[in-house]
């Protein structure tokens, strides 16, 4: 179960509740879900029951009673717990269970994990000024909308520089529309898209407007072009081309990933491991995942989660933050516990398990940057 899946389950609980009058209360259009802080209960936290507690006329114990009832039968469900003055705390089923659901749902969905439905009901009207970091900002604004269902028109003060194509934008009008709209204004950027084309390119010119919040001044210096560690944006693409070269080297040694094999016994260097006779082979949670595997697993399961707080605050930056931190979380998995088997090694059901939760990364990587605009290329 993902944090996604988790939230879903809460504000179903919530209607069923109301529903069958245990609870008089409206029912929310989401239910915000995160991870516990150290030193608390459980995976996740939920304050669902102090928001309805002045609608319900209840103590917030109460309703918390009421919906932990409900929750607690759910599949994937382990134990919910009632802290503090009302707080919800879930703990998930095994983790093997909601790791193998996201890397499922990351195959299965492709570059569009994390998109969704939510804003289905949203008519939007982005307008913007004639300049440059406002107009990638708002291009970038409406790709997350409408990543998440909404329907949205672009409009700009006045004729668009026709530089910005070159960036990737499009504008649906041009003057200020006789209609409620939504006014994307960051700090300009003070260059315009021509400059930043020749002093940068597309790729490097979106990030620098894109990475930093839209009250922030946008960095545009030749940091962007370095090709090292210090520049985000590099490392960013290069975890992505790293995960498609170890689905080629993985090709090369015979062998494909699997996010839930089952676990072989260590064996000698060199020899083929059997399993003993009348033993079932170990889950793969057990041996395959180890600790250096859970900040990444953990930034996969929170991913749709971002890309819908990105788009209900008009907030790029926290998809290219959401990137960076996927990159880091890549390399410390990789180095820790490396998805293609070194020298006379042969592939396993580990490095089958690696290579899935890699190749997860790798779109998940794809996917983010191609919603700010940007292409992640197989090699670099």
């Amino acid at each position: 179960m993902t944090p996604a899946d988790l939230s879903r389950t809460v504000l179903h609980a919530v209607r069923r509740a109301v529903d069958e009058d245990a609870l008089r209360a409206p029912v929310p259009t989401r239910v915000r879900v995160e991870r516990t802080r150290p030193g608390g209960s459980g995976d996740y936290a939920c304050a669902v029951a102090l928001q309805l507690a002045g609608p319900a006329a209840l103590p917030a114990l109460e309703v918390a009673r009421i919906l932990r009832e409900r929750v607690a039968a759910e599949p994937g469900v382990g134990r919910v717990e009632i802290t503090g003055p009302g707080f919800l705390s879930f703990t998930l089923d095994a983790p093997a269970v909601g790791d193998r659901a996201v890397l499922d749902a990351v195959r299965e969905q492709g570059l569009a994990y994390g998109h969704g439905d939510a804003l289905r009901d949203e008519i939007l009207q982005f307008h913007h000024a004639r300049e440059v970091r406002a107009a990638v900002t708002a291009q970038a604004v409406r790709r997350l909308v409408a990543a998440q269902g909404a329907r949205v028109r672009v409009s700009c003060d006045a004729a668009s520089d026709p530089d910005w194509a070159r960036l990737g934008v499009t504008v649906d009008a041009h003057g200020t529309p006789p209609v409620p709209l939504t006014e994307v204004r960051p700090v300009p950027a003070g260059a315009t898209a021509g400059e930043l084309l020749e002093r940068l390119g597309p790729d490097a010119a979106r990030w620098g407007l894109l990475r930093p919040a839209g009250h922030d001044r946008a960095a545009l210096g030749p940091e962007l072009l370095v090709q090292g560690e210090a520049n985000p944006l590099f490392r960013v693409r290069y975890a992505h081309a790293r995960t498609r070269a170890l689905t080629r080297g993985a090709a090369l040694l015979g062998f494909t990933a699997d996010p839930a094999p089952h676990a072989e016994p260590a064996a000698p260097r060199g020899s083929r491991p059997e399993h003993a006779p009348g033993a079932e082979p170990a889950p793969y949670s057990e041996v395959l995942y180890d600790g250096a595997a859970r900040p990444l697993l953990d930034l996969l399961a929170d991913h749709p989660g971002v890309l819908l707080a990105a788009a209900r605050h008009r907030a790029p930056d926290r998809v290219a933050r959401q990137m960076e931190a996927v990159a880091h979380a890549f390399f410390d998995f990789h180095d820790s516990c490396p998805p293609l088997p070194a020298g006379d090694e042969k592939p396993s059901a580990a490095h089958r398990a690696r290579l899935a939760l890699a190749e997860a990364a790798g779109t998940v990587l794809a996917g983010g940057l191609s919603l700010l605009g940007i292409r992640a290329p197989e090699h670099l």
